[in-house]
């Protein structure tokens, strides 16, 4: 088997490392291209060949991978890839692409019998060198069982997610909700600290409180996802008078206090629709009524995905 790998950027790079010393030990060769040939010339001294267009790439690999800036450079790769793919070759695309535009080249793809999934990563520049990577692939999911050992080459949590589109949807859920907490984490800080706490106290005293000490993520799990939000582990009410303070306090002080202003409005909502004695997450319904989605995770898969977190950490 062959596999090739456009993209050697920072990402790219170590991830071709891995995957051309996992190809190695079975015998297998990796070939790559990028932009810039002497990005591959750490690769090319461990034995890997050079292709000059991706089309080259595409006509002597029987799976390719590419881990690209965005969409522009995916679809100006997906040209030369299209032009020389074999049939029932598979296309890894490790990009943090749109959901739209890999639909619409899964269906070019498919029009030639080979097979285009959306696999983007996360781990950073750290996991990729370490193999420690995140790779959520959305697709034709008997072949992703089937391409899953040379995905382990690249990162060691590959995961099918759903059809195609799936991975590239969760990637931005993954990033938006990262950048919406950065957010929000630099406006309570502000306003402790102009308040007088000196940062790493604020910071100290927060990861040992209930959010620090488990992920904002992890108590998902307890009433959004299973849609129960009774009896409440901290009621609306008192959620409401909390973010009261909060924002009178960056009133006070002059500290701008956006997101903490659109969760009182959501926290007001709720107690007017009477739910002042339900558990607190329950203005998440409020977007999900704008968003017009219903959110309710069957108990027993809820329980089989905590304990698969447990064992695998």
């Amino acid at each position: 088997m062959q596999a090739g790998f456009i993209g050697l950027g920072t990402m790219g790079a170590s991830m071709a490392a891995n995957l051309q010393k996992g190809l190695k030990a079975r015998g297998d060769t990796l070939v790559v291209h990028d932009i810039r040939r002497e990005a591959a010339q750490r690769h090319m001294r461990d034995g890997a060949k050079w292709a000059d267009t991706p089309q080259a790439v595409a006509e002597q690999s029987d799976v390719i991978f590419t881990s690209l800036p965005g969409p522009p450079e995916f679809e100006s790769v997906a040209v030369g890839l299209l032009a020389g793919i074999k049939k029932d070759a598979a296309w890894f695309d490790l990009t943090t692409n749109s959901p739209t535009v890999i639909r619409k080249a899964h269906e070019q793809f498919a029009a030639k019998g080979a097979h285009l999934f959306d696999a983007p990563v996360s781990g950073g520049p750290r996991g990729a060198a370490s193999g420690k990577l995140a790779i959520w692939c959305g697709g034709e999911q008997d072949l992703f069982e089937q391409w899953k050992p040379v995905l382990d080459m690249i990162g060691d949590a590959a995961q099918y997610v759903g059809p195609i589109g799936a991975g590239s949807v969760a990637k931005l859920v993954h990033n938006c909700f990262g950048y919406i907490a950065t957010a929000a984490a630099a406006e309570v800080f502000s306003m402790g600290v102009k308040a007088g706490i000196e940062p790493l106290a604020i910071w100290e005293a927060v990861r040992k409180g209930a959010i620090g000490r488990r992920g904002g993520f992890d108590s998902l799990t307890d009433q959004f996802l299973p849609n129960q939000y009774e009896p409440p582990a901290f009621a609306l009410r008192l959620a409401h008078k909390d973010v009261s303070l909060a924002t009178a306090l960056g009133r006070e002080l002059n500290v701008p206090m956006r997101m903490a202003n659109l969760a009182l409005a959501d926290l007001a909502e709720g107690l007017n629709r009477g739910w002042g004695d339900r558990d607190s997450r329950a203005i998440m319904l409020c977007q999900l009524e704008r968003a017009g989605v219903s959110i309710k995770v069957d108990p027993q898969r809820l329980a089989e995905a905590l304990e698969n977190k447990s064992k695998n950490g």
